[in-house]
């Protein structure tokens, strides 16, 4: 399938959800290496670190909740 044929039948729910599973996927592995660079710098701030990256990645994984919530309703 061509773009300009994905673009005229309109981009459907599954289209969606992979573009939103592939950046959830790479800022939550960019999340976790700039934690682990950062503890590695600085070991005392262990709780600091981990408290912010889980944070960080539950809000990027959000996104892809998102979007299979509207693949799911077809949109």
């Amino acid at each position: 399938m061509t773009i300009p044929t994905l673009l005229a039948d309109g981009i459907t729910g599954s289209f969606t959800l992979g573009v939103a599973g592939t950046g959830a996927a790479l800022s939550i592995g960019f999340i976790g290496a700039k934690a682990v660079e950062a503890i590695g710098r600085n070991p005392g701030s262990f709780g600091r670190v981990l408290t912010l990256a889980i944070i960080g990645m539950a809000l990027a994984e959000s996104i892809a909740i998102y979007a299979l919530i509207r693949a799911f309703s077809g949109q």
